[in-house]
């Protein structure tokens, strides 16, 4: 049996799956504005590895006897394209640091001073929405939490801990919850599938889906899709003004602002969802009133 990886810039061989000789460096380093690549082939495709007659390399074998059962030479090639994507990091970094000093060179100066970000970003933890990328800002502007599907669970200590700091020590003055058409999360939250440990955090998804089911049983398809994306990230929002340290700081100085943005992968835009901060303030305090001892 073959077991298939997919890897970047991977090309396979025209002989016995020698694929990953494709990955050595051919020539000297691309550069660019952001980052430095070294010259794989330009055709991406997946290199195979092959197991004898049993897919057996990521299973629960003892190490040492998978590593027994590995083609010596696939192995060879494995762990030096590992290295070399390893290794490609650093350059980039090197690179990137080059370019901020000569940019600016107080850059480094002014970021080992400390941090005042206007903005606190929660986003999906989907490796193609760089959030200052997106939004054109610079490190030290934004503060950022990532996770599946862009949850704000009052029982997540990690997400509450971040908007916690974010409001009372750092005082950012905007709150985004920003989703993205096509999130692997919530289409995993549609299936009617056990997924293991992913049960409890996809609850969180399929419960604003079962408050918003009128609506939705009227769409099919990705339409459905992306409007359970939406709703989502307006629920998410909500929970974010549910909690004491955005009520509190919103009544002493009228901001954090909690907005609703999705990103769309077919024109890299962002989609202000409009929501009404003031409004569902209002709202929310009619229960989850946690200014009355502040």
């Amino acid at each position: 049996m073959v077991m298939l990886l997919r890897a970047p810039h991977v090309r396979t061989a025209g002989r016995s799956w020698t694929a990953l000789n494709a990955l050595r460096p051919r020539g000297d380093v691309a550069t660019s504005s952001k980052f430095v690549t070294p010259r794989y082939s330009t055709t991406p495709s997946a290199f195979a590895l092959r197991l004898g007659s049993q897919e057996r390399y990521c299973s629960s074998t003892p190490v040492l006897q998978r590593r027994r059962m590995a083609d010596p030479e696939t192995t060879k090639e494995v762990r030096k394209y590992l290295q070399q994507s390893h290794d490609r990091i650093f350059e980039n970094n090197k690179h990137w640091a080059e370019e901020m000093r000569k940019k600016k060179p107080e850059f480094f100066t002014d970021l080992s001073a400390g941090q005042a970000p206007d903005y606190l970003w929660i986003g999906c933890s989907d490796s193609r929405i760089p959030a200052e990328a997106i939004t054109g800002l610079e490190p030290g502007e934004m503060f950022i939490h990532r996770n599946i599907a862009n949850l704000v669970n009052n029982i997540d200590l990690n997400v509450m801990s971040v908007v916690n700091y974010a409001v009372r020590h750092l005082k950012v003055k905007h709150i985004v919850v920003c989703g993205h058409y096509g999130c692997g999360g919530v289409k995993a939250a549609m299936t009617p599938k056990d997924m293991g440990l992913l049960n409890p955090w996809l609850r969180n998804i399929r419960d604003v889906y079962r408050l918003h089911q009128d609506e939705l049983d009227t769409l099919e398809g990705e339409a459905k899709y992306d409007r359970l994306v939406e709703l989502n990230v307006h629920e998410q929002c909500r929970n974010v003004i549910k909690t004491a340290a955005v009520q509190q700081c919103w009544a002493e100085n009228e901001f954090p602002v909690v907005h609703g943005w999705v990103f769309g992968f077919n024109d890299g835009l962002l989609k202000d969802l409009k929501f009404d901060h003031e409004g569902q303030l209002a709202e929310i305090q009619k229960i989850y009133d946690l200014t009355k001892d502040f």
